[in-house]
């Protein structure tokens, strides 16, 4: 970590007291308990001690408190999952104190609210608690489920509300805080979180961590596991169990040159170090965000670079989700969609512009196919939550519709002035909170009215929200695409001349979006022996045949599902897979099957998300 930083954090302290000091009092987040209008967390201290034979942590979080009305003395946090163990305050005099404290009625995946009750003149709290066996945001490895199969590992997932789980705080994007925690674990293990992790070079159980910007709840993030560290760069690196070490270097190589083109676009990378951790095949997502060290699934570690626009997308995040925050879940799409926008731009810049056009168009048919599957409300960029989980909000339409519409704007306005609007964007609102309402306004103020008569106030209200799809999204063909479709026209009719030793991975998994849902069994046969695709070691094609195959019954498909599903975890692949087994009749008994075999292996999102197929 550059000492630059180390001194810097008491410059973000303060911008961190300046944010929450003008914490818009009407934005409520209805996911949280917790009451920042009254009382804000403007720190976190977090003591901690992983316990691999319990599967729990315990220790406290120590919260720094500003009151934001001048008689509150209520302090409200989010809880699920956890035995509070007591509550202590520490007075005007520095001496510590019990404080009272009450959980309310539990209340799904909300949780619980934690009420504790404040001396007028206290300004710190501190929390005692211990995890238990729902704490969802935390999975819990023996050492069998590793891909080492030497040590047990941990690794959390906060997003959306899961931090309530493993820490009693605040816990809505609302509100920000910078954090220091101290974690004691087996010697044997490292300990590693979204921070700054360069005091940690001894494996002697007791690692120490700085966090001097201020994040969201849902970005503190922790991984525990037998991992060694390798750098790429001056300023990126790899941690990871040693048999990905190599390999994961050797794949994100590039990854200094996406920094140092992303700082040019839209401006200085804000977070110091940007390291990766590769974490077991169970990991729920493809990637996380989490500040200074964003966790990423082994699945794109495929040995040709394919996948990597997974890490342009959480680099991207370091400015649009992570710098700039949407304020509560409803507005997703500030973060995602904002995030795919950035993420194609970079691998334009890296890869070239035939590249990135090709997995634009690949994020449109995946939007098009989800259409259809979602209520119109769903449909819209603006979402509406109540009474739901936010995970909900996780679909194709925060993700690809947002990135359309902004891909709109800058082809009406021109990539030049868009540019500068997003540069002033991030500028701006810097380590701040944002909504819907608030952007829409900044986007009237700078950029419709600036240059009138381009865009009108209604079109942008019908992408925002509104259902489905403008036809005013900008298309962008793909000379690599037209070459696939003229091949697939040939094998339709009968007469195949394939010629593709140079496709890439994306005319692959254009020509299995393009196949016809159809296919005769001889011409799975015909498809599975010219090309391989049940062994297909890349995780997206392996997924995308499978989604083709199954509900036309093609029988060689059973082992192979069977030793993917039991090998990874990742929802992405996962969910797909078991919905296609279920709703197929001649599936379904081997679907339920594998699954109570899998099921133990999984991350309790992805358990929550297939328990719902077999419903």
């Amino acid at each position: 970590m550059p000492q630059l930083f180390f001194k810097m954090h008491f410059v973000f302290f303060v911008i961190a007291l300046s944010f929450t000091s003008s914490l818009q009092a009407q934005v409520r987040d209805q996911h949280s308990f917790s009451n920042p209008e009254q009382i804000i967390s403007t720190h976190l201290l977090l003591d901690v001690t992983v316990d691999f034979d319990k599967s729990e942590l315990r220790g406290f979080v120590e919260h720094q408190l500003q009151r934001q009305q001048k008689n509150a003395n209520t302090l409200v946090l989010d809880s699920r999952a956890l035995v509070i163990e007591k509550v202590l305050q520490q007075k005007a005099d520095g001496q510590w104190a019990s404080a009272r404290f009450q959980l309310g009625k539990a209340a799904g995946i909300l949780g619980q609210s934690l009420s504790i009750q404040l001396s007028p003149d206290s300004q710190k709290v501190r929390v005692y608690y211990h995890t238990t066996a729902d704490s969802s945001g935390l999975q819990w490895l023996s050492p069998a489920q590793t891909s080492e199969k030497q040590q047990p590992f941990l690794f959390s997932q906060s997003q959306a509300i899961h931090a309530r789980s493993w820490i009693p705080l605040q816990d809505t994007p609302a509100v920000r805080v910078n954090y220091q925690a101290r974690v004691r674990t087996p010697k044997p293990l490292l300990a590693v979180m979204s921070a700054d992790n360069s005091k940690n070079t001894e494996r002697d159980g007791d690692y120490h961590f700085d966090m001097p910007q201020p994040v969201p709840s849902y970005l503190l993030a922790l991984a525990v596991g037998d991992l060694h560290f390798q750098p790429m760069s001056a300023q990126t690196g790899v941690y990871a169990e040693k048999i990905w070490l190599d390999k994961a270097v050797a794949e994100f190589a590039d990854t200094q040159a996406m920094m140092d083109v992303a700082s040019k676009l839209y401006g200085q990378y804000p977070w110091g170090r940007y390291d990766l951790l590769i974490l077991p095949a169970s990991f729920p997502f493809g990637g996380m965000e989490n500040p200074r060290l964003s966790f990423i699934t082994p699945t794109v570690i495929t040995g040709d670079k394919s996948l990597v626009s997974l890490i342009a997308h959480e680099l991207a995040h370091s400015w649009s989700g992570n710098l700039i925050t949407n304020s509560n879940w409803e507005d997703l799409w500030l973060n995602e969609g904002f995030t795919n926008f950035f993420e194609n731009r970079l691998m334009a810049e890296v890869y070239g512009k035939g590249r990135a056009d090709m997995e634009y168009s690949l994020s449109v048919a995946e939007l098009t196919r989800a259409m259809p599957e979602l209520t119109e409300p769903d449909q819209a960029l603006k979402l509406k939550l109540a009474g739901r989980d936010p995970d909900e909000a996780f679909s194709a339409v925060a993700y690809v519709k947002g990135q359309l519409f902004l891909s709109f704007l800058e082809q009406k306005f021109g990539r030049a002035r868009f540019d500068q609007f997003v540069s002033l964007y991030f500028k701006t609102f810097a380590f701040h909170s944002m909504d819907t309402d608030r952007f829409l306004q900044f986007l009237q103020t700078n950029l419709l009215d600036k240059y009138p008569q381009v865009v009108s106030k209604a079109e942008v209200e019908q992408w925002v929200f509104q259902g489905g799809l403008p036809d005013t999204y900008p298309k962008r063909p793909s000379d690599a695409f037209s070459d696939v479709e003229k091949q697939l026209a040939l094998f339709i009719a009968g007469t195949p001349q394939w010629q593709t030793s140079n496709w890439t991975v994306h005319q692959w998994l254009h020509l299995l979006d393009k196949l016809p849902r159809q296919l005769s069994g001889q011409q799975l046969i015909s498809l599975e022996q010219q090309f391989g695709f049940s062994q297909s070691q890349n995780a997206e094609l392996f997924v995308a045949w499978s989604r083709l195959a199954i509900p036309l019954n093609y029988e060689a498909l059973h082992q192979p599902v069977q030793q993917f599903l039991l090998k990874v975890g990742r929802s992405k692949f996962v969910v797909p897979l078991y919905r296609a087994l279920a709703q197929n009749p001649h599936w379904r008994d081997f679907a339920q099957k594998v699954y109570q075999q899998a099921r133990p292996g999984y991350h309790p999102l992805t358990q929550a998300q297939v328990d719902k197929v077999f419903q």
